[in-house]
């Protein structure tokens, strides 16, 4: 399933029937009279968050979205049906912007949470609502009023409990794929991973959601590489799990280089909890990862965590560190 994270889409509820305007014609009926109608109410348009979504690829090839008509009165006091509700089901996270893009409508964060974004039209009256002592038979009617019909914006920010950030192979796919049971495209060159992929992890009977997304490199705030399209789908994370590859000598620059990036999309996010993890110590010499280790820690004061993703070394003690960032 291809991954679509925002989509533009016009939606329209359903117009109101119009009322009817009737009369009593029926055979031995000594007293006639008006006998129109209501008509039905115009269908609205909802939206209901889907945890079983996590993509709004289905917006992508059909863009106008419309409710069912509610329709016109009829003779003998007979109201028109009304118009059924267009339900479109998206993705846990989804939020909901004006056209501009920029002012938000309703962030959908809980799954079965709805609303009812286009009002369908209201119904005409038919002429027997207008009978009155003075006016025996009325031919006046009105007409059903018009559904709201705008154009919005969908994004999808992603929900997850941990983000998982790094230079382009670092290892993040791998170490995805090793803690849970997600199958995230890996391979050795950078940018295997072109959309965020999500996978959850268990340790002593609790669990925690984690989020890869593609690398970050200098300049991902600004479009570079792939990093500012998917930055938003971290923003909602409680803590960040920043992998650091042990085995590349510029490894302090990489690090400031991808703290800064996430200082420039957005504050929030660099003071978000952060987990570091250097990887790959399969293949690094024990004196060269000590080395590395202690370097890092005299720069920046800050615990570190060495795995190897590959070997499956240390990842039992990283899920219990992911699980009490979590479930404080």
């Amino acid at each position: 399933m291809k991954f679509l994270d925002q989509a533009k889409i016009y939606i329209k509820a359903g117009d109101g029937g119009s009322g009817a305007s009737s009369f009593r014609r029926e055979k031995f009926v000594e007293f006639g009279g008006p006998d129109g109608g209501d008509g039905g109410k115009g269908g609205s348009v909802v939206f209901v968050a889907d945890k079983n979504l996590n993509t709004l690829i289905d917006f992508r090839y059909q863009q106008h979205f419309k409710a069912e008509k509610g329709e016109n009165g009829k003779g003998k006091k007979k109201t028109g049906k009304s118009g059924n509700d267009l339900v479109l089901k998206v993705p846990v996270g989804t939020q909901i912007f004006e056209e501009d893009n920029n002012t938000m409508i309703e962030d959908l964060t809980e799954s079965e949470q709805k609303i009812v974004l286009a009002n369908g039209g209201k119904f005409g009256l038919g002429n027997v609502r207008f009978k009155s002592s003075t006016n025996r038979a009325p031919r006046k009617k009105t007409k059903g009023s018009e559904g709201e019909n705008f154009w919005i914006w969908l994004q999808l920010k992603v929900i997850a409990d941990i983000g998982i950030v790094g230079m382009p192979n670092s290892g993040k796919s791998s170490l995805l794929s090793k803690l849970t049971a997600a199958k995230p495209k890996i391979a050795n060159y950078p940018f295997t991973t072109i959309n965020p992929n999500l996978g959850v992890t268990n340790y002593d009977d609790k669990e925690v959601t984690l989020a890869d997304i593609p690398g970050i490199i200098e300049g991902a705030h600004e479009g570079v590489g792939l990093g500012d399209k998917f930055l938003r789908h971290i923003e909602r994370c409680k803590s960040l799990l920043h992998l650091i590859d042990i085995t590349d000598e510029n490894f302090l620059e990489n690090y400031f280089k991808v703290r800064t990036e996430l200082s420039r999309y957005s504050k929030k996010l660099i003071k978000k909890n952060e987990i570091i993890v250097f990887n790959k110590i399969d293949i690094a010499e024990e004196a060269k990862i000590n080395e590395k280790v202690n370097i890092f820690k005299k720069k920046f004061n800050k615990k570190i965590y060495v795995v190897s993703a590959l070997k499956k070394k240390g990842l039992t003690n990283i899920k219990k560190i992911l699980i009490n960032h979590v479930h404080k």
